[in-house]
Parts: C-alpha cells; sequence; structure tokens
C-alpha cells in the first residue's frame, strides 16, 4: 500500500483518487477550499493550504509520493509542490491534461495574462467570460458587457455585466443558445484544456472570436504527465 498525497480541485484529481482507492492505496486530497461545495473525491480529504513550502514539506513526510493534479493555472501550489518534494525527496508527478489546440476556423488570438486579455477587448464588445471568478477582476474597467460565468459569485463585477452560476462542462446545444441569446461578440477563456471546450467549438461554428490566455509555465525539471494512466503508471 503506497500513502498518496493528491493535491485536488480536477475532474482528473478526482478520477485518480478514485482509482487508488480502488487499488488499496492509502490516499488523501488536498483541496484548496476557495469553492464551498465542491465535489469530493475517494478517500481522505483535507481543505485549505498547507501554510506554505514549509507546511507541505512537513505533510510530505507523512507519504510516499505527491501527485500535483491541481489545475493548470494553479501555478502557486505547484511551484511550492515541487520546492517541497525537493526538499523532502518526496517523489512528485504532474498531472496536466492537455490544452486546446486551434483547428480550421477558429479565430483565436492567445495572451499571456488576464492583464492582457483585458487589453485584447474591443470598446463595446458583449463578452462571454469564462475565465472562473477569480480571473473577473482583471476586466472591472473595461468597456463592454460582461455574461461572466462562474461556479461562485465574484467579488467585483465589471460596471455592465450579468452573471451566471454554473458548473461545467456544458453541452454544445447550451452553448450555442448562450451565444445566440445574449448576442456575444468575444469569448474570453484560460487555455484549460479538457471537457469544458464546447464554448469554443459554438465560437468557431458563429464566426465569434476567443482570447484564450495561455498556461503559466511548470518549474523546470519536474516529471509531468498528461492522464490518470500515466500517473498510475509511475506508481
Amino acid at each position: 500500500m503506497t500513502r498518496v498525497l493528491v493535491l485536488g480541485g480536477t475532474g482528473e484529481a478526482r478520477e485518480l483518487a478514485s482509482r487508488l482507492a480502488d487499488d488499496g492505496h492509502d490516499v488523501t486530497t488536498s483541496l484548496a477550499g476557495r469553492t464551498r461545495h465542491p465535489r469530493l473525491p475517494a478517500g481522505e480529504v483535507r481543505t485549505g493550504g498547507f501554510g506554505g513550502v514549509d507546511g507541505l514539506a512537513a505533510a510530505l513526510g507523512e507519504v510516499d509520493v505527491v501527485i500535483d493534479a491541481t489545475h493548470p493555472f494553479a501555478a502557486t501550489m505547484t511551484e511550492h509542490a515541487a520546492i517541497a518534494a525537493g526538499r523532502t525527496g518526496t517523489p512528485l508527478v504532474v498531472l496536466r491534461r492537455p490544452g486546446w489546440t486551434a483547428g480550421p476556423g477558429d479565430r483565436w488570438t492567445r495572451v499571456g495574462s488576464l492583464t492582457a486579455a483585458a487589453s485584447a477587448v474591443p470598446a463595446g464588445a458583449r463578452v462571454l467570460l469564462a475565465t472562473g471568478r477569480q480571473g473577473v477582476e482583471a476586466f472591472v474597467d473595461v468597456d463592454a458587457w460582461f455574461l461572466v460565468r462562474a461556479i461562485e459569485a465574484p467579488a467585483v463585477l465589471p460596471v455592465r455585466a450579468e452573471l451566471v452560476l454554473a458548473r461545467g462542462p456544458f453541452a454544445l446545444s447550451d452553448e450555442r443558445a448562450l451565444l445566440e441569446r445574449h448576442g456575444i461578440t468575444l469569448v474570453v477563456a484560460k487555455d484549460s484544456g479538457g471537457a469544458t471546450e464546447a464554448k469554443l467549438v459554438a465560437a468557431r461554428e458563429r464566426g465569434v472570436p476567443v482570447v484564450l490566455v495561455d498556461r503559466p509555465p511548470l518549474p523546470p525539471g519536474v516529471d509531468v504527465v498528461t492522464g490518470v494512466d500515466e500517473v498510475l503508471a509511475r506508481l
């Protein structure tokens, strides 16, 4: 039996925890606690941060391996995991689902940050803002109308905005209807990858441009895999 700490918060993390538990491993998933009603994985669950690198390093003393299956934009947690694992000698595997790739008909503009994405919004646009609640603040002063979609309400909203609280992934038919109903002329999203790409397909079909925020870089030297099967193979 291997003692595994999963840094979670994604669908892949939940699948991994379930399969580890089914295989008889001692699995604990750590959730950041930013969502009040998260989907809980199998095994033990701890909520809240570790108190920085020192706290995480202390926690790694109780496990055999750590799997970082956090969101691709959880850069701070991934950096802390790499430092703490290096300090303690704990094996670390980073699980990152592949990002999205533009295809024929896509009108994407890739940018390096939320600030750059806000600067790329033309005045008067009608924007589907699908960056999560923590990304909304960058768009507060932008001269556009925003349909803000998030799991929980953000702390602030743009002056002209409508808030939709919903948890994806969303069906393509629903995304088509959403863009049409609100007259969306621009989609702004993070390159999260995975099953939430229906909004990008709907945008392609309607000829709506997309501003896509690139992922932050991973720490150098970490062992990166793209799927749960690869994680289990490492174990």
